[in-house]
Order: C-alpha cells, then sequence, then structure tokens
C-alpha cells in the first residue's frame, strides 16, 4: 500500500532526506527536478518582478542536496548569478533573497569560489533593500574572516581589496557607505589591518563626496575604545564557572546529558585559560599608519575651508587633523588662525575647540605661532569679567598647550597668570597654580622668582632646550643608582674588576687627550720651592682649594662616564631597572612636594583635563534642608509603624501603655528599681513564712 505522504515528486522535504542519505538510488528524481528548475528558470526570466513560489521550493531544495551531485550541479551556480547580475534591481525582494540564501549555501559547502560570490555580493548593496544589504555585509565580513582564520590568503585579499576600493568611489551612496563599513568592521577585527586599508579609507574615504561615507572615514581615525570596553564586559558576563558545574554535578542526579554538558564546560574552561595566556593583540590607531599625513592634513583643511557641512562635521575635520599635527608633528601655519575664530566663551562645543587647539601644538611649532591662540584664551576666557569656571577653562587649556609647546608662553603673559594663584575662587586658584607646577619643571626661569619654588635633583640636571633642540640621551637615566653595588669599571678594559667596590666613588683612568691639569700642577710645584719663604703659605692656600675644585669636578665626571660605561658592559635586570626608577623618581621629589609631577606626554588631549575644575559643594543650612525635604517626598511618615491587619481594632496593654499619663505607671515603674538586700531578706522571710501556713 502507498501512502499518500510518500510522492516524492512532489514532497521535496522527504526527497531531500532521502537523497542525503542515499544519493545513488534517488539519482533519477533528481534529475527530473533539476530539470523541472530548469524550465521553471526560463518561464521565470520572462518576468523576474514576480513571486514564484515554486521555484523558491525547487531552488533551496538544488542547493541542499548540490554536494550529492557536484556534476549535474556545475552550472547551477552560474544560472543564479547571472540572474542577479542582469536583473537584480528589478526582482522580487522574495526571490532575489532566495537566491542569495541558496548562493550563500553552496558557498559554505565550497562549491562556489569565494571571489566570485564576493564581488557579486558587493554589487547587490546597491539594492535599494535595507535587509538584504545588513545580512550581505554580515555574511561578507564572516566569509572573510573564516577563509583568514588559519592563515591570510594573502592573494585573495588582495583582489577583494581591490575591488572594494573601486565601491568606495560608486555613486551609489547605500553602495559606497557599506563598503566603507565593512572595511572599517574588517580593520577592527585585526583581518585587514594592513598600511594599504588605512590609506585607501584616508585618501578616498575621508574626501568622499558622499557625507555619510566622509563622517564614516573620519570617526573610523578618531577610534573609539568605547566597543573594546564594551567586548570586554560580554566576555567578563560569559566566564566559564567550571567549579559551580562540578560542585553541581558532584550532587544531581547522573545523567548522559548532564555528563556531556560538563564535558563541554571542562572544554570551554581549557580553551578560556588557554586564551588569557596568549598574548593581548594591541590595535593600534589606523592614524599612525598613514603613508602622507601632511598631503591628507593639508587636503582636510583646504576642504574644511570650502566646506557647507554641519557644525558637528567640521569638529570632525578639527578633531582629525589636530591629532595628525600633534601624533606626525607635522607643520600646517593656516590652521591655527582659522581656530583661534572659535575661541569664544559663548562658542558651541568651545572645550572641544580648546582640545583641538592643544592636540596641534608639539615643540617644533614655533613659538610666534601659537603665541596669538595663548593671548586669545587669556583675553577671552581669563579675565574677571567671566565667571571662574570659564577663567579655570581657560587656565587649563593655556596649561595643555604649554605642555606640549613652553616656548610658545611669553614671559609677561607667565606672571600675569601667575597672579592668579591668590585668586578667590578657588577653582582659578588651582589651575594657576597647575601652570605655575608646570613652568617650575620646565622653565622657571621664566616664572618670577618667588614663584619658582625649591629646587629638585631633575630641575637641577635638566638642560633648557631651544627651540627644535632634541634630549638625546647616550645612556640609560639613572644608572648612576648602580653604581654603589657594581665593581670597579676600568674604562680601557672590557671587563668588569673583581674587587667590590661598595659606597666608593669609581676610580676612571684618563687618556692622554684630556686636559693636563696634573702636568701643571707639577710644574707649578716645583716653581714653588724655588720661591721665597715669606709667600708659601698663602699659595698653599689656594692650591687646597683649587684642588678642592679639581675633585669635586672629577667626582661628577668620573660618576657619569662610569654610569656610560656601567650601562655599554652590564645587561640590567628587571630589579637594576626598578632601582633606576626608584632613584630617578627620588630626584623629582623635595621635602615640600610629597609626590612627583606627571612627566609624560600622552598622544591625545583629554577633555576631562581642560573640563575638570574644583566646584566647592553648598554645605549651608538651606541647601542640607533642600536636599532634606527633597528626600522625604513620597515616604511614610517616619517613626513607629502600626503593625495591625486591621487599624479599627483594639490595641494591647503594652500599645496603650505608651501613651498613658506617667502617674498611673510610676508605680510599676518604681517595682523596676533594684532591690537592696534588706528587702531582698524581708521579702524572702514573708515568703517563707507565707509557705508554712499553707502548710
Amino acid at each position: 500500500m502507498v501512502r499518500p505522504n510518500n510522492q516524492l515528486p512532489e514532497n521535496l522535504p522527504q526527497l531531500q532526506n532521502l537523497i542525503k542519505r542515499d544519493p545513488e538510488s534517488y539519482s533519477d528524481e533528481f534529475h527530473t527536478q533539476y530539470e523541472h528548475f530548469l524550465s521553471l528558470l526560463e518561464i521565470f526570466a520572462l518576468n523576474p518582478g514576480e513571486e514564484n513560489k515554486s521555484l523558491d521550493e525547487i531552488i533551496m531544495f538544488i542547493a541542499q542536496v548540490a554536494q550529492c551531485y557536484p556534476q549535474v550541479c556545475q552550472q547551477f551556480p552560474k544560472h543564479l548569478t547571472d540572474l542577479l547580475r542582469n536583473s537584480a534591481t528589478v526582482l522580487d525582494p522574495a526571490m532575489r533573497n532566495c537566491f542569495v540564501k541558496a548562493l550563500i549555501l553552496l558557498r559554505n559547502k565550497n562549491l562556489v569560489p569565494a571571489l566570485d560570490i564576493l564581488e557579486l555580493f558587493f554589487q547587490l548593496l546597491r539594492c535599494q533593500d535595507k535587509n538584504l544589504r545588513t545580512f550581505l555585509q554580515t555574511h561578507i565580513v564572516q566569509d572573510i574572516k573564516n577563509m583568514n582564520a588559519k592563515h591570510k590568503d594573502m592573494k585573495l585579499n588582495s583582489s577583494l581589496q581591490n575591488f572594494m576600493y573601486g565601491m568606495l568611489k560608486d555613486a551609489n551612496p547605500k553602495a559606497a557607505k557599506m563598503s566603507a563599513d565593512i572595511m572599517i568592521e574588517l580593520y577592527k577585527k585585526n583581518i585587514w589591518n594592513d598600511p594599504k586599508t588605512v590609506n585607501v579609507i584616508a585618501s578616498v574615504g575621508c574626501f568622499s563626496p558622499i557625507t555619510k561615507v566622509l563622517v564614516t572615514s573620519l570617526k573610523f581615525f578618531l577610534g573609539h575604545d568605547d566597543e573594546g570596553e564594551a567586548g570586554s564586559d560580554t566576555e567578563s558576563e560569559n566566564e566559564v564557572d567550571l567549579k559551580g558545574a562540578l560542585m553541581a554535578n558532584r550532587v544531581t542526579k547522573k545523567t548522559r546529558k548532564g555528563q556531556k554538558q560538563l564535558q563541554q564546560i571542562k572544554k570551554q574552561a581549557v580553551k578560556a585559560q588557554k586564551k588569557k595566556k596568549n598574548a593581548p593583540a594591541f590595535n593600534f590607531s589606523g592614524i599612525h599608519l598613514i603613508h602622507n599625513p601632511q598631503g591628507m592634513a593639508e587636503g582636510l583643511f583646504k576642504q574644511l575651508q570650502s566646506t557647507n557641512e554641519r557644525f558637528e562635521v567640521k569638529l570632525m575635520h578639527l578633531d582629525v587633523i589636530s591629532r595628525l599635527i600633534g601624533i606626525h608633528e607635522l607643520f600646517l601655519f593656516g590652521y591655527y588662525p582659522y581656530i583661534t575664530r572659535f575661541l569664544q566663551p559663548h562658542q558651541r562645543q568651545v572645550t572641544r575647540v580648546l582640545q583641538f587647539a592643544a592636540q596641534a601644538s608639539h615643540e617644533l611649532v614655533p613659538g610666534d605661532i601659537i603665541e596669538p591662540i595663548l593671548k586669545t584664551i587669556a583675553n577671552n576666557f581669563i579675565t574677571e569679567r567671566n565667571s571662574s569656571d570659564v577663567m579655570a577653562i581657560g587656565l587649563n587649556a593655556t596649561r595643555e598647550i604649554c605642555m606640549r609647546c613652553p616656548l610658545a608662553m611669553g614671559e609677561d603673559l607667565l606672571q600675569d597668570l601667575a597672579m592668579y594663584k591668590t585668586y578667590k575662587e578657588k577653582s582659578v586658584m588651582m589651575a594657576a597654580r597647575s601652570l605655575i607646577t608646570l613652568y617650575r619643571e620646565q622653565l622657571p626661569a621664566m616664572l618670577h622668582k618667588k614663584d619658582r619654588g625649591r629646587q629638585t635633583e631633575a630641575q637641577a640636571e635638566r638642560k633648557v632646550r631651544a627651540y627644535g633642540e632634541r634630549d638625546v640621551q647616550d645612556t640609560v637615566i639613572g644608572a648612576e643608582a648602580l653604581l654603589k653595588d657594581s665593581k670597579t669599571i676600568d674604562i680601557d678594559s672590557d671587563d668588569d674588576g673583581t674587587d667590590s667596590n661598595d659606597g666608593e666613588w669609581v676610580d676612571v683612568n684618563h687618556s692622554d687627550g684630556e686636559d693636563p691639569a696634573d702636568s701643571d700642577e707639577d710644574d707649578g710645584s716645583d716653581s714653588n720651592e724655588e720661591d721665597s719663604d715669606e709667600g708659601v703659605e698663602s699659595e698653599g692656600e689656594e692650591t687646597t682649594e683649587a684642588e678642592k675644585k679639581e675633585k669635586a669636578d672629577l667626582k661628577m665626571l668620573n660618576q657619569k662616564e662610569a654610569a656610560q660605561e656601567l650601562a655599554l658592559t652590564r645587561i640590567f635586570t628587571d630589579e637594576d631597572f626598578k632601582r633606576i626608577n626608584a632613584a630617578n623618581l627620588k630626584k623629582t621629589v623635595t621635602n615640600a612636594r610629597k609626590r612627583p609631577l606627571e612627566q609624560d606626554r600622552a598622544e591625545f588631549v583629554k577633555l576631562n583635563n581642560i573640563e575638570m575644575i574644583y566646584k566647592k559643594r553648598k554645605h549651608d543650612k538651606e541647601s542640607r534642608l533642600e536636599t532634606v525635604q527633597a528626600g522625604r517626598q513620597d515616604r511614610e511618615r517616619f517613626g513607629w509603624k502600626d503593625g495591625r491587619v486591621n487599624e479599627n481594632c483594639s490595641k494591647t496593654n503594652k500599645e496603650k501603655r505608651k501613651t498613658k499619663n506617667f502617674g498611673m505607671l510610676r508605680h510599676k515603674a518604681r517595682s523596676k528599681v533594684k532591690k537592696s538586700f534588706r528587702d531582698k531578706q524581708m521579702a524572702m522571710r514573708k515568703h517563707l513564712l507565707h509557705q508554712k501556713k499553707m502548710k
């Protein structure tokens, strides 16, 4: 008896199941279905705008079992790709999605070359179908990621990159925007993190006439780290609890399913442990990989001057240009007068503009170029006609600019700003003192004598650098701290000596080219013996003083040369570097200053460094009462709560006693007083007599 559900030509899911189990036995049925597909495809090609459900079903059926008959289905992908290429924009959305899903199935089974499919999918990004574009973007990123999982296929990546670079210049704004998104996502996933990708985004994306592509490219170079933090949070939430799983398995019922789950959790725990041991991969900002930063900065500045975009896009231009100038130490002198126009307290996003001015400052910019910015900030922000917050923000911005270009500040302007150290508002006072502290470290001679403070060892050793001068070190800074425990060093020999020299100065053999002070001294002593006895005492005093000075100079010289020789002849350990860092830290600390200053200059200026001002909280009675009254709103009356279920029922005697007059309860309160020994005796006697009578 034949069951009605067993009609294989019509029941495609059942036929699909049977073909996967035994392809040879059902080859005739498959050939029949394939011929039916070809006839339906010819009919559909005449009117591609209509939906054909039977064609939809048979296409998905062939895509599912194509690996069983590779010879028969050899032309199947070509039929689908040709139809999509020729009439993708006029196809019915449901049929277009069906063709795309069938091609993805074939690609997952390696029946279609990756390059052909991905190029077709990039072209399909022009379609007016948002769901399809999102689906294609996810598949493209995942497919390229899977292809580069074990090793990077440079040939395939290069051809795909070249095709995608052309898509960035596409006239269709949606296709160009989606291409930029795919490239940026692949860069963030460390798949296409090469300079070629970055430079194409810089040269094509940042100068695109399409605003969305332009904004996406600029945001890429601004490099926000929020996504990395979010990813770390999700990883911590999805951590495997192996200990809890083992405990649960110990106390619960033993089943096969439970054992399988436990084995999976163990594998995940081992994988997570290996992942933790691996060295972390650092994503450098794309702005470091640009080949021609000067040309890019000039092009962006020219585009900024001629653009009519909204103010937020202009701010992005200013931010990217300032980062390029600061990181690569570029010269773009027209940028500083342009940004000066926005330095007004009432300007929208003025703190960000101040941040860009600080980021665009570096040591190689002449002070005459940046000095107008400092004067504009002083005239517009640091005046008593403004509020204390505005003055403090102006002083903070001045400090950040001078931290990167100390020579931009004039001596008169610095001394005027230093006078705000005694201002009545604490926020202004603290900002002014931070500026004074900066110049104590950098250029103390520009400050007034009373503002220079106590000199530290680090300040004494630091040399004032002229414009463009670099501080080149020929040894490890602070290596003198290791001389106490080092062996005696002889410059002429390559090896260290064997004698220990703890706590003593290191003697250095001088070469012949040095100043022959000793020989002159000997000649002077011979001539002094021939002189008269009258000048012997005075000359002896002079020679002893000169010898002391020469010994002091020799001591310093020996210490420097010995430290340099020690760095050349010895490999420093981690403990040595810890001692060096501790010695360098100690030099920056005096009795007055208990903690050292931060010397390292970050690549980018943090907005918090400019906006962070001291705000005194209100602690007067009115403000405290306001907070108390605000806290009492929508809250029950403070005090004892009535615990009765029914408020109308009677209360207990204990509850009633709380509302009674004290005169009514005095006798009970008196009984609570501690009895004396005599009262206890009388009470006991009375009790015993009463017991005796009762017998």
